[in-house]
């Protein structure tokens, strides 16, 4: 299935999917949310977007105060019900906007309909302001009673006790309306800015000029000399780029330092611990329990694979590279798919039902394509339609893994969608429980159908990386994150600057057995969560950690387990991880928390020291 875009747009010269050497690759089909960019569809759900917030502010404005004063909750729930489905008709357009805009960035035409979209959802969202900053003046005894008196407004309790979290960071209304409009032409347009230049990037491998997802892929290859080529590519080409990869850093992060002071954030990282709904000391004592099991975890590892490859050192371009007893064959598309499917109907069925209907319906993009957005993501549109998986299928044993995580994410926005469009998206710390419980699952049941001692040796060694990856690489961005944030407000950084952070946090995370050679201080720049999201990267391992816990409880008590899960994921942002741990036995606040995920790597590695 192709993406609808007017014909104009369409590549005439791009290759089938069925021309991959991994069978017929899926494209996803946005009509569920739109049949084209240009059609009355969506012109005219902007219009009337835009003239419904406008009315809307018009209407309700002014009023909540006098609402409260009243107690009338049937009339405060009826403004809701109209805001949330508000916003779930300009998430809508946004959400469809956005993909399309993905599916090439540097389509001109894609470019100027995704920025032409964002214009309007922000002149449409400016009405709508009013709404949050009036619900947050209402003294906090006059809410809790009008909620008492109202089971339909009771139901949005969560979203009326998570907005109100914002309430000492909130700005007059004239602030916040100026904050929010200057976005598309501030922080947003630095953003994309970013996402063009990385998508137009191109790398000199060998006689071939390559994009960036097929130039990182080639640092898996079991060819030292093609991986070294790759990496040698990456740098010279991120290294012409500095200077502006350099200037997009420095500018967000000022912006975010001049938000953070009208704010009254003290920390460069409170904002994003707020969205998440997360005690920094919990963060903290991660990040603190990530950094003192690093020579316990990546150091030990890396030494052990440099013996194994017959090295005193890895060089960088070695740290992904495949063990020799690794499987070197490509995986099929199809293969990939029965893969993570059965691995989630083994542990339940109605899981893999959920995951079955992305690949029975147009839902993930799976092919590489020039322009293309790099990386992989699920995108959860909005409750009334259904979330779409892009991926950058490669056929190697990581992509299958990555399929896995997505379709977690996936899974679990389905899951959480009837909580409706202002309680279904869950706080980041856990937006990646699913994603990473779905990779364990595939993980376990790969290696139980291992045919030899050599496979799962690979296997483990290639679960191993993936978790210090997914732990010990993202606690050293979230360090380097932290770095540049701290630096920014001394002043603006240069190239030199950015690139000595990394290689610090880099020396320290990977350890004394890989050489971080020449050319990798570079390799910061192509990180896409430090310039969309900053901080982000800690739910990766608060993820990864949870997981690993949750795994063990699951392992000690399968009973019961399945419908705990699932209610875990079908609470969206409805409830505090505190709670929804609790049924597991599992509390994040504790400090040996962390230890008990992090130790699930370390036996990993025991594990797979065992082998030989």
């Amino acid at each position: 299935m192709t993406l609808v875009v007017p014909a104009a747009v369409l590549d005439q010269n791009a290759a089938p999917a069925a021309a991959s050497p991994f069978g017929a690759l899926p494209e996803w089909n946005l009509t569920d949310l739109y049949p084209s960019m240009d059609g009355p569809e969506l012109t005219g759900d902007l219009a009337r977007g835009l003239a419904d917030a406008e009315g809307f502010e018009a209407k309700a404005k002014g009023t909540l105060a006098d609402l409260a004063a009243r107690g009338d909750a049937t009339a405060l729930l009826a403004l809701v019900k109209d805001y949330e489905a508000l916003q779930d008709r300009l998430g809508r357009i946004g959400s469809y906007a956005g993909l399309v805009y993905c599916g090439d960035t540097t389509d001109p035409v894609r470019a100027k309909f995704y920025g032409d979209v964002q214009d309007r959802i922000t002149k449409a969202s400016t009405y709508l302001l009013f709404f949050e900053l009036e619900l947050n003046r209402i003294d906090d005894a006059a809410i809790d009673a009008l909620i008492a008196s109202d089971a339909g407004l009771a139901h949005y309790r969560p979203w009326l006790e998570d907005i109100r979290k914002e309430k000492p960071h909130q700005l007059s209304d004239e602030i916040e309306k100026l904050f929010h409009e200057k976005y598309v032409t501030g922080a947003a347009a630095w953003t994309r800015l970013f996402d063009e230049t990385v998508a137009s990037l191109r790398f000199k491998v060998g006689a071939d000029e390559l994009p960036l997802e097929a130039t990182l892929s080639r640092l898996q290859d079991a060819d030292e000399a093609k991986r070294r080529e790759a990496a040698e590519a990456l740098a010279v080409t991120f290294k012409a780029n500095l200077r502006v990869f350099t200037l997009i850093m420095n500018v967000l992060a000022k912006d975010k330092e001049i938000s953070d002071t009208w704010r009254h954030f003290a920390d460069p990282a409170d904002a994003r611990h707020l969205s998440n709904r997360v005690e920094p000391e919990v963060v903290a004592a991660l990040v603190e329990a990530a950094r003192a099991a690093f020579p316990k975890l990546s150091h030990r590892y890396y030494a052990l694979k440099a013996k194994w490859m017959g090295k005193d050192r890895l060089e960088h371009w070695d740290r992904n590279a495949p063990l020799a007893t690794a499987p070197s064959r490509a995986i099929p598309w199809d293969e990939a798919r029965d893969t993570v499917l059965e691995a989630y109907g083994r542990f339940s069925p109605d899981l893999a039902a959920l995951g079955k209907r992305f690949f029975d319906n147009p839902w993930i993009d799976a092919p590489t394509r020039p322009g293309k957005a790099p990386g992989a993501f699920a995108h959860p549109t909005v409750p009334s339609a259904h979330p779409y998986l892009l991926v950058n299928y490669q056929g190697k044993v990581r992509d299958v893994m990555t399929l896995a995580h997505e379709l977690g994410h996936g899974v679990h926005q389905l899951l959480a969608a009837p909580n409706g469009a202002l309680m279904a998206p869950t706080p980041l710390t856990l937006a990646e429980t699913a994603s990473v419980f779905g990779e364990m699952l595939t993980f376990r049941a790969l290696l139980a159908d291992a045919k030899s001692v050599a496979e799962k040796r690979a296997m483990l060694a290639s679960k191993v990386e993936d978790m210090i990856n997914t732990v010990v690489r993202q606690i050293a961005f979230y360090t380097f994150e932290r770095k540049i944030h701290a630096a920014r407000r001394d002043g603006e950084l240069t190239s030199d600057d950015l690139c000595r952070f990394w290689m610090e946090v880099q020396g320290e995370s990977l350890g004394p057995s890989i050489n971080l050679g020449e050319g990798y201080e570079t390799y910061w720049v192509y990180i896409s969560h430090f310039i969309h999201s900053p901080f982000y990267v800690y739910a990766y391992a608060f993820g990864d950690c949870l997981v690993n816990s949750l795994y063990g409880a699951y392992q000690k008590a399968p009973a019961g387990f399945q419908e705990k899960y699932f209610a875990l994921l079908s609470a969206g942002g409805t409830r505090h991880h505190k709670d929804l741990l609790a049924p597991f036995g599992l509390d994040a606040t504790d400090p040996g928390f962390w230890s008990i995920g992090l130790s699930v790597i370390e036996g990993l590695i025991d594990e797979l020291e065992a082998l030989g």
